[in-house]
């Protein structure tokens, strides 16, 4: 039987709520309990808040069992080792990412807090090959997110060179990612790279088939997918 630890930004309380979790947290946690419980039913899942990784009593509860890890949030100690641990680190260094786009692919990036992106493009990197989602944007009100955002060919062959070099780069193993954007007229400006479904992925419940949280953990079991079906459908969370 396995066991599954998912990590998230929040406290949890004994009760298995998550205190402090905005609705987007337990949309997200729901998303890939259901995936979970879809694809590995013997398994068993437990919600650790990431606060709890720095208290001894975890540490040696972590390194006694070998679970599968998925943190949902990018905020992990530097001490904690599991599988993905390299490509959280680079995507945590956002500046250093930012860098490298420009120095060896020549596309812009957000400076600082100036430019950032308003755009995701999902990228289920399998075992076997690379598939890419329908573009995610931000939707009118807060904590809204829409999918699929209208792009012309020419952009998305350009974004689907940018995330395949910049993953490439970072030998990144198979999981979901999130390539962060903004686009200023025809110009793709690069903002930052998410290793697992950040916030953004909770588009795709409903409107993409598999969504991305099923396709996440799918990737994290190493398996492939076929293809992703987008439904048409965007999400808005009170």
């Amino acid at each position: 039987m396995s066991r599954v630890i998912i990590i998230v930004n929040s406290e949890v309380k004994a009760s298995g709520k998550h205190a402090g979790a905005s609705p987007v947290t337990e949309k997200m946690v729901a998303a890939l309990k259901s995936a979970i419980a879809a694809n590995s039913p013997t398994a068993t899942v437990e919600v650790l808040a990431a606060t709890a990784l720095w208290s001894q009593a975890s540490q040696n509860q972590l390194q006694n069992s070998n679970p599968i890890y998925c943190p949902l949030t990018i905020q992990l100690p530097d001490w904690f080792d599991f599988p993905a641990r390299d490509i959280y680190k680079a995507c945590r260094d956002i500046e250093g990412r930012r860098q490298w786009v420009e120095r060896h692919l020549a596309y812009k990036t957000s400076i600082r807090d100036s430019w950032l992106g308003d755009l995701w493009l999902p990228v289920v990197l399998t075992t076997k090959k690379t598939l890419y989602g329908e573009v995610i944007g931000e939707g009118a009100i807060p904590n809204s997110y829409e999918q699929p955002v209208d792009l012309t060919n020419e952009l998305r062959k350009s974004l689907y060179y940018l995330a395949d070099r910049l993953l490439e780069s970072l030998s990144a193993p198979p999981a979901v990612y999130l390539l962060q954007f903004r686009l200023i007229g025809k110009e793709i400006v690069f903002d930052r790279l998410w290793p697992f479904p950040a916030a953004p992925a909770i588009a795709s419940i409903g409107s993409q088939q598999p969504d991305l949280f099923a396709c996440h953990w799918q990737c994290l079991l190493g398996k492939s997918l076929r293809n992703l079906r987008n439904i048409s459908k965007s999400l808005t969370l009170p």
